[in-house]
């Protein structure tokens, strides 16, 4: 018990104590993901529609937007919510997961966010063909959406942008 709980304080861990990590790393950029779409729907570029369960929580005063505008709103706020998000698992991953050095920071930092472009885009494809073939909820879809985008994610990471 001493061991895994010592994998846990440093770098050097098996594989599965180190997927663990790492779906810590991802639950925490998760919650800085979900938190900055939410302020920057708000606050930014407002994407919220009366019936957001978040308005109703909240009691937040949103403005009327027609479905068009709210749509690109959406993607603006999606797209700041991916830069904190990805430089937060980003910092995380080399600072507890991965080690890093393997390439220069610039080009692992690049590779890192192309890893991340590329399961976000699988993962929606996967979404997207779920709830259209398949009557599948948008719940659901999601979750296999993040899930699919997990495991892409982790073995980019780990064979492509980080030392193994």
């Amino acid at each position: 018990m001493k061991h895994i709980l010592k994998q846990f304080t440093q770098r050097e861990a098996s594989v599965h104590i180190q997927f663990i990590k790492y779906a810590i790393a991802g639950a925490i950029a998760t919650v800085v993901d979900v938190v900055t779409f939410s302020l920057c729907a708000w606050l930014v570029l407002p994407a919220l529609s009366q019936n957001e369960l978040i308005v109703k929580l909240f009691h937040i005063a949103v403005p009327q937007l027609t479905d068009q505008m709210r749509s690109w709103h959406f993607a603006g706020d999606m797209a700041i919510a991916f830069l904190f998000s990805n430089t937060t698992a980003y910092l995380i991953d080399v600072a507890w997961v991965f080690h890093p050095g393997r390439h220069s920071r610039l080009k692992e930092f690049t590779l890192f966010f192309l890893v991340s472009l590329t399961s976000s885009a699988i993962g929606t494809g996967l979404g997207w063909a779920l709830i259209r073939w398949f009557g599948m909820g948008a719940a659901a879809a999601y979750i296999a959406k993040a899930l699919s985008s997990l495991a892409i994610n982790y073995a980019g990471r780990k064979f492509f942008v980080f030392q193994r």
